[in-house]
């Protein structure tokens, strides 16, 4: 591999303001709080739509006999709440994060002059984009309840080799909401294919390249590719020299857990992907304002062999993540699949479904977890309670390994939350261990195994020392800031128990002065907060029992829905400051504990990654396992056929009132390439899509809907499927037809599924028919599994050269309308051997629509010429079908060699039913051949 001319010196690019780029960097850009489990606090739906900014939660309201007890104390300016502590960050890292040989703030900042730069500088065709806008086309969020785990949070750094060296790509990711950093270095082709497909999986919040792929009016092929595919994307371009490879690797050094250190060995002669982490670091570093604690991230590189490839036009026609008709409802595999209780389940659902396994033992060991939970009812029901309890572990560790350079308010009741959310989730680790204790499955047993790490108990006993037993993680604001305030034990900091006494006297004056103002006025007031407003008082009352229709001029900011008022007094909101003040100290002394706390616990916290991974791939595993009792769902095989018994579209099931029609499937190495006919709307494009999608779920450890299943591990998976059956098509529809055909045939290979679906209708016959038979004949020169459904039946005779082509047709059923007193077509949506019988069911579709009677006829008779000529050269020879026989003889006799189970008697009686089917296709040739003679 050639090593890159990455550290050479760049020409200056022009730079944001220096104003906007101080203010940007007081915090950090990106903030991702903690969440609640959509699935398991169904109340986040309602606190929403209540009105004033109250949070409509039963524990967001709270009368004064339940209000903690805390009150007043004078604090200093806000900016000298933490001045006295210098950040762990600017100690540790003084050395490893300046920019050059000095650290003076004036070669800082002109590092930050020269790092954001406007996009419009860089590639003015593209000015004036939405900037910090997700890129929508494959998000991954399918309905409102996983929107939050699937907002883009992934910031990418790419780099590309020069010269000689053209084509060799480096690329780091870092997810916001989780500490691990995934490195990768591939070659691509000059379509650049891989890129892409591997940024559309990512969903990338923005985009780092070097400021020498986008020089003016000379952009770079790849750089331009990704600003085209990613429209909604913000792109930053930083100088190359900060794509440094010796720079990445003292990173990793640095910054990664020692249980992965292993990485160091993989990455060391790959300085593409090294030079991306480089640049990826420092800008986080920049935008976040913060650094990461050293030996703190989980770092993997991942090579593109791992997993199967799935570009992402066949994810938008598999619905794999996205409805094509509606983005917002749930009618795509993941929403058939996503039955998750927690963020992390539910994004490794999704990143499993867009890159599948390819290893065929990793997916039996996730199907023997998916068949023992599906056996034992009490282990399913007791996992998914405990499951359903976590948190985003992946973003709580992610925001614990985070080290901010300054300190503030914010920070500091960031850190005292966490803190709390870290007990709570340590708190579930000897449940969740108790649960598995009894598995009998390797992959279970080896989750039990990770949660016997004594580092869990050490972190847990060193948290109670300090935070009280009873702190733990509520729903609702208020109640949360009570737990803030009393997280840490009495007895510990004299100071801090004085500011929590003195906050309870305020909040319970708050709370006897509203009980006084409903005296006074005779109104039923109740006192309410929420984390926007503060205290606030409410009441429900027809307006009718007001005095005059109106409230007392002493209640101000008054809003009002229906017959709920919220309103508030001049007297209130200085109670509601001095509050502030006194919470702004409690928190102050509450930080310093909780920093001293996370200094001694930091170098047990990489045991949350073993938990992190053990709780989402266990909530993906329960979510397998719950579509399955759902569903008549079986487990599939791994062989070197495709066969499915009965097997029906997993999507089409949740739309259906009736399950679906359900049909056969068989392709194996003998016979890879189906063609599929029929008439329109018999059920040809769902079939494609069926296939595909159970080859998916098969290879994430899914279950699959059929009665029997074995499939041959896809390598990639290609789709050319039409999008809409208008008959109005035009040269650009033809266009795009050669684009994803183009892409089909650049890289398919042995090992790929390719389905293609009405290929070359963009275009006249002769030259739809000519591409068609053209492409085919490619195709047939590869051992891939191919399907396709086309209109020309003149393809359906390529089975006379090629004996590896078997045609298949979607029946169809002739009824009479007594109504209309016409013919009509009923669909069996059955699939059944042979090409097709079915002549001119075009013109029967445009009979029965209001085309003229006259030029239906007209269109008859020269259809009727047409296919006259078309017969006369047809032609097949009883030779050509003695070699047939011979092939699947040949074929069928190895893949029973391959695969076959069956006991003596049974193959006995297999072989001589193989050698009767042999000894009958034989003699219909000769009979063929006597008839010619």
């Amino acid at each position: 591999m050639l090593r890159p001319e990455i550290s050479s010196a760049s020409p200056s690019v022009p730079a944001a303001s220096l104003a906007s780029l101080e203010a940007r960097s007081q915090g950090s850009r990106y903030n991702f709080g903690i969440r609640e489990t959509p699935q398991s606090h169904p109340s986040a739906k309602a606190s929403a739509s209540t009105p004033t900014g109250t949070s409509g939660a039963a524990g967001d309201r709270s009368s004064s006999s339940s209000l903690p007890r805390l009150a007043t104390r004078t604090l200093p300016a806000q900016g000298s709440y933490f001045r006295n502590k210098r950040s762990y960050a600017e100690n540790t890292f003084a050395s490893n994060f300046t920019f050059g040989t000095s650290s003076s703030s004036a070669q800082d900042n002109n590092y930050l002059r020269t790092l954001k730069t406007p996009l419009s500088a860089g590639n003015p065709q593209r000015s004036g984009y939405k900037s910090w806008t997700p890129q929508m086309g494959y998000s991954a969020a399918t309905s409102s309840s996983t929107v939050s785990a699937h907002s883009p949070s992934v910031i990418v750094a790419v780099v590309e080799g020069r010269g000689l060296a053209r084509g060799e790509i480096g690329m780091a990711s870092v997810d916001l909401k989780s500490p691990q950093i995934i490195l990768s270095q591939f070659a691509d082709n000059t379509t650049y294919t891989k890129v892409i497909t591997k940024l559309k999986i990512l969903s990338p919040l923005e985009i780092i390249m070097s400021n020498t792929a986008c020089v003016a009016g000379n952009s770079t092929k790849l750089f331009t590719l990704i600003t085209e595919n990613f429209k909604n994307v913000n792109f930053t371009t930083v100088q190359r020299k900060y794509f440094n490879e010796t720079k990445g690797l003292e990173y990793i050094e640095q910054l990664c857990i020692a249980e992965f250190s292993t990485v160091l060995m993989e990455v060391q002669s790959k300085y593409y992907c090294l030079a991306a982490i480089a640049a990826l670091l420092k800008y986080v570093e920049f935008i976040q304002n913060s650094v990461y604690a050293p030996r703190s991230l989980k770092i993997c590189f991942q090579g593109s062999e791992q997993t199967a490839m799935i570009d992402s036009s066949s994810a938008q026609n598999l619905e794999l993540l996205i409805n094509s008709q509606d983005s917002r409802n749930n009618h795509t595999l993941f929403g058939v699949l996503n039955y998750t209780k927690t963020p992390g389940g539910s994004r490794r659902l999704r990143s499993n479904i867009l890159e599948p396994l390819v290893d065929i033992e990793t997916i039996n060991m996730r199907l023997d977890c998916v068949q023992e939970l599906l056996q034992d009812e009490e282990l399913f029901f007791g996992l998914q309670s405990v499951i359903s309890r976590f948190l985003d572990t992946e973003q709580l560790l992610s925001v614990l390994v985070q080290i901010p350079k300054q300190d503030t308010v914010n920070v500091a009741e960031s850190k005292i939350t966490n803190l709390i959310y870290l007990k709570h989730t340590l708190e579930l680790v000897d449940p969740l261990k108790i649960t598995l204790k009894n598995c009998n499955m390797p992959l279970l047993r080896a989750y039990y195994g990770s949660l016997e790490d004594k580092r869990f108990g050490i972190i847990l006993e060193k948290i109670k020392t300090v935070i009280n037993d009873d702190a733990r993680y509520m729903k609702g604001c208020l109640n949360m800031r009570t737990q803030k305030c009393y997280a840490v034990r009495s007895n510990i900091n004299e100071f801090l128990d004085i500011a929590r006494r003195t906050y309870t006297e305020i909040v319970d004056d708050i709370a006897g002065m509203i009980s006084q103002l409903a005296e006074k006025y005779g109104l039923p007031l109740r006192t309410s907060f929420s984390s926007t407003r503060g205290f606030f008082i409410q009441m429900t009352i027809d307006c009718t029992a007001l005095p005059n229709d109106q409230l007392p001029s002493e209640f101000i900011k008054i809003s009002k829905v229906k017959n709920s008022y919220s309103f508030t007094s001049a007297d209130l909101i200085k109670m509601n400051e001095r509050c502030q003040e006194s919470l702004r100290e409690i928190y102050h002394m509450t930080y310093m504990i909780v920093c001293k706390l996370l200094s001694e616990i930091y170098e047990y916290i990489h045991c949350l990654y073993k938990l992190s991974d053990t709780v989402s791939m266990l909530d993906m595993l329960l979510s397998f396992a719950h579509a399955c009792t759902l569903s008549d769902y079986v487990r599939p095989e791994f062989t070197d056929t495709l066969a499915i018994k009965q097997g029906w579209h997993p999507i089409l099931e949740r739309i259906s009132v009736e399950k679906p029609v359900a049909n056969n499937t068989y392709i194996t190495e003998g016979s890879n390439f189906l063609i599929i006919t029929g008439p329109n709307m018999s059920g040809k494009s769902t079939y494609l899509k069926q296939i595909a999608l159970c080859q998916i779920m098969a290879q994430i450890g899914s279950y699959v809907p059929a009665e029997y299943s074995s499939f041959r591990i896809a390598e990639q998976i290609f789709t050319r499927i039409s999008t809409d059956d208008d008959i109005e098509t035009n040269s650009s529809t033809f266009m795009k037809e050669m684009k994803e055909i183009a892409y089909i045939v650049h890289n398919a290979n042995d090992k790929s599924l390719i389905l293609i679906d009405e290929l070359g209708r963009g275009t006249n016959t002769e030259e739809g028919i000519g591409i068609c038979y053209a492409v085919c004949e490619y195709l047939l020169s590869l051992k891939a599994f191919t399907l396709f459904a086309t209109h020309f039946l003149e393809l359906c005779h390529l089975d006379v050269l090629y004996p590896n082509v078997e045609n298949m047709h979607f029946e169809v059923q002739h009824v009479k309308n007594t109504s209309r007193n016409k013919g009509a077509i009923l669909y069996t949506y059955r699939l059944s051997k042979g090409f097709t019988e079915e002549k001119n069911y075009g013109l029967k579709a445009a009979e029965v629509s209001s085309l003229p009677p006259s030029i239906v006829l007209d269109a008859k008779e020269i259809t009727t010429q047409i296919t006259r000529q078309i017969l006369k050269n047809q032609w097949n020879t009883p030779e050509m079908e003695r070699q047939r026989a011979v092939y699947h003889l040949a074929t069928r006799l190895v893949q029973t060699a391959r695969n076959s189970r069956l006991d003596p008697d049974s193959l006995r009686t297999y072989l001589s039913n193989l050698k009767k089917k042999y000894e009958a296709d034989v003699t219909k040739a000769e009979q063929v051949s006597g008839k010619t003679e």
